[in-house]
């Protein structure tokens, strides 16, 4: 088995950021998963990220992590295992994928890959000399009918030879991809036999005669033919499920298969009497069952803040366990009250992605302010609800809410000397 490890720290970019475009799909595809479930997202985040940059960054791992609330090493341990993850930089116009499994193997996949090392360059994973080619060997790419194949970024190219597949790399370097037609290189229709159809080619010569579906088993039946003898009922023994009255065609002689009216009206009662003769919900099972109230607005009078003008606390005990559309989706149980007014964008604090954001929101911390002014305990009880004991301590939240909440992002610079964004 190969070791697959990040590229050296000279080729690591200092940082990494979706476009606005990825930035957005990246959001909506992690909102498709229900709560709690976010960090599904990470593959198709990867994934977009790679076809972004060409391949996955160090920084492109923390910065997903982030986003998903992922430690880094579960997102490195993703990126690492699935080989369709380019770990080092590759060529800016094409990478070459050779499939060496064997079927193309047996068809000639060798001599490609000396193609590859003649044009490109000898070892895999390497750049040619101004950065626009690299290749590998790969395992099986799916087209084994058409063998042997490359794939090249989302598309494949089949049924090469060592000569064509010059003439498409020389086509990659001089920028004129558009030129090459994906797929199948020899004269056949996608994977149909390559000398084209053998069965099949010729037109019917019989009619086919029309399908006349049979009767359904309540069905009135078919008058018989001027001259023709009555048909006899049959003799066939009836299946034992099924009770005379709802089978007469299987009896050969007409049955009225009504429900005794005084039948239907006693098991309307006996309905009735399930539900409460009053119509009400049975609470048989539930006797002196109430409904649970939150005491979460009372608060402090309902205000949300306590007497130190910071966030209320609720208490353990005046929180009953009630069951939130919130909680049913697998999320949070709030801590805090909300202060009043429109809630910041606490994405701008390092740390702190998309997931993060929405259960902080649902914890009760919607503003800059309320971060800043949490305590250690109230730092502690987050980090908790959140299972990233020290996250927030060694993001530094806190003076990061502090700059933020002072001065928005211009003040941020300036104490931190980047942009938040």
């Amino acid at each position: 088995m190969s070791v697959r490890r990040l590229a050296e720290e000279s080729v690591q970019p200092a940082s990494f950021a979706f476009t606005a475009e990825n930035q957005a799909w990246a959001e909506k595809r992690i909102g498709l998963y229900p709560a709690g479930r976010q960090q599904s997202a990470v593959i198709p985040l990867l994934m977009r990220a790679q076809e972004q940059d060409g391949w996955v960054t160090r920084a492109t791992i923390e910065k997903i992590a982030e986003m998903l609330g992922m430690p880094y090493i579960r997102v490195l341990e993703v990126a690492t295992f699935y080989t369709q993850f380019q770990l080092q930089p590759v060529g800016t116009r094409a990478h070459v994928q050779v499939c060496g499994t064997t079927p193309c193997m047996l068809r000639g996949a060798e001599a490609l890959i000396e193609v590859c090392k003649s044009k490109i360059h000898h070892d895999p994973h390497h750049l040619n000399e101004d950065g626009t080619l690299s290749w590998e060997e790969v395992e099986c790419a799916g087209a084994c009918v058409n063998a042997p194949m490359v794939a090249i970024f989302q598309d494949t190219y089949e049924d090469l030879t060592p000569e064509r597949l010059e003439e498409i790399i020389d086509a990659l370097h001089a920028g004129r991809a558009d030129t090459i037609k994906p797929g199948t290189q020899i004269d056949r229709l996608n994977a149909a036999p390559a000398s084209g159809l053998v069965v099949l080619t010729e037109e019917p010569t019989a009619k086919r005669e029309k399908f006349v579906p049979p009767l359904a088993p309540d069905a009135p039946a078919a008058a018989p033919a001027a001259g023709a003898a009555p048909q006899a009922p049959t003799t066939a023994a009836q299946p034992k499920n099924i009770a005379p009255e709802a089978a007469p065609a299987l009896k050969g002689t007409p049955v009225e298969a009504k429900v005794s009216t005084a039948q239907a009206e006693k098991d309307r009662k006996d309905a009735s009497a399930s539900a409460g003769a009053d119509g009400k919900p049975n609470t048989a099972m539930r006797e002196g069952a109430t409904g649970a109230e939150s005491s979460a607005g009372k608060v402090d009078g309902g205000k949300g803040v306590g007497s130190d003008n910071k966030p209320a606390v609720v208490a353990a005990s005046d929180n009953p366990k009630e069951v939130t559309p919130n909680a049913e989706k697998g999320g949070v149980t709030p801590i805090f009250v909300a202060p009043a007014g429109a809630a910041d964008d606490l994405k701008l604090i390092s740390g702190v992605g998309p997931v993060i954001e929405s259960k902080l929101n649902a914890l009760g911390v919607t503003r800059y302010d309320q971060v800043a002014d949490f305590s250690d305990e109230d730092f502690a009880k987050v980090e908790a609800a959140l299972s990233f004991p020290g996250r927030a301590q060694r993001d530094n939240w806190k003076g990061q809410a502090e700059a933020l909440a002072k001065g928005g992002i211009e003040e941020y610079r300036r104490v931190f000397g980047k942009d938040p964004r």
